[in-house]
């Protein structure tokens, strides 16, 4: 497999994307995205995904020139309508203004709505984190997870993601975690692959569990805990849905294909200053950390990740054959 370096995933992400009716902005913040999810093992989210995004600007599916329109409607409420375009230069506007209005209000709530997929939760939050924030983001994803007891998937996998700085010198404390037992893009990564799953991820169309991807593809996520996570899940429709004016996970099309409407599914962040409650939060949270940490066997949320980051920096990134061939054809032949 190629080996690349960051600067020339983000130059192949982008060169694909305005090759496929995108702007040069809106790329460059879809590449930035994808290509850190790649640096931190987070391959289901990474380059493997820009096949379907091009083919979905192309298709109009998305809009790769949209701009996002971003208003405050309360001081300390931030909305922000995507227009159909990508997810993540709506994001990033979102939370550009949420960070100049928090230090007013202590606490601002972002509603992105008529979005698209969000990637790898933790991306978003964490940027807030490297500013001395403490950010929360709830999203959903087109329907892939059934109620409790149900046989039709209603809800996203609809990962949640916290992140806060602490108070040690390095990257901030980051948790990211899908509401099912494995975020979808692992099983469609999989599918894609032709490999089988671990039983107790999914189950086919019929309800049956099921270790072969395609038919988890054609069925239903199981959440992780059970009913507490179905619980989990609804609550998140509702945040990051109805409170934004999107679609509910049963009416959103999907990210995986170039056909039908735009998924118009929404992301809810809250962003907090924690110094607006007193001093020393980040050395509170150290202390925690490091309370974790003496115990033999820890380790804390998102370390792997930390350490894929560190190696992909210094190592470059591994891409299929496949995969790159196709995005080298998609760039107009240039690597």
């Amino acid at each position: 497999m190629p080996i690349l370096n960051l600067d020339e995933m983000r130059g192949l992400a982008e060169r694909v994307l305005v090759a496929a009716k995108t702007s040069p902005e809106n790329a460059a913040s879809v590449a930035q995205a994808l290509v850190a999810a790649d640096a931190d093992g987070l391959a289901s989210h990474g380059l493997s995904r820009l096949p379907a995004f091009a083919d979905q600007a192309v298709s109009g599916k998305v809009d790769g020139f949209a701009v996002p329109e971003v208003t405050r409607p309360k001081p300390a409420a931030v909305r922000v309508d995507a227009r159909s375009g990508f997810g993540f230069p709506a994001i990033a506007a979102g939370l550009a203004e949420a960070q100049k209005a928090v230090r007013e209000t202590g606490v601002v709530a972002v509603a992105v709505g008529r979005s698209h997929q969000s990637g790898a939760a933790g991306f978003h939050v964490e940027r807030m984190a490297e500013k001395g924030l403490v950010a929360l983001s709830f999203n959903n994803s087109p329907a892939g997870l059934g109620p409790w007891g149900g046989n039709r998937a209603l809800y996203g996998t609809n990962p949640i993601a916290f992140a806060c700085p602490r108070g040690s010198p390095g990257a901030p404390l980051v948790i990211d975690l899908s509401l099912s037992k494995v975020a979808r893009g692992k099983i469609k990564l999989a599918a894609d692959q032709g490999e089988p799953i671990p039983a107790g991820w999914a189950v086919d169309k019929d309800g049956n569990p099921t270790t072969d991807a395609k038919a988890a593809m054609a069925g239903t996520m199981l959440p992780m805990g059970d009913a507490k996570g179905a619980a989990l899940a609804l609550a998140v429709e509702i945040l990051s849905a109805a409170l934004t004016g999107s679609n509910f996970g049963f009416e959103a099309s999907s990210f995986f294909t170039a056909e039908g409407p735009p998924p118009h599914v929404g992301q809810f962040f809250l962003v907090i200053d924690p110094a607006t409650f007193g001093d020393g939060f980040a050395e509170r949270v150290e202390g925690l950390l490091q309370a974790i940490l003496v115990q033999p066997g820890t380790r804390l949320p998102g370390q792997r990740r930390l350490e894929n980051r560190e190696r992909a920096q210094a190592q470059g990134v591994e891409i299929p054959d496949t995969l790159y061939q196709d995005l080298i054809r998609r760039a107009g032949g240039q690597a």
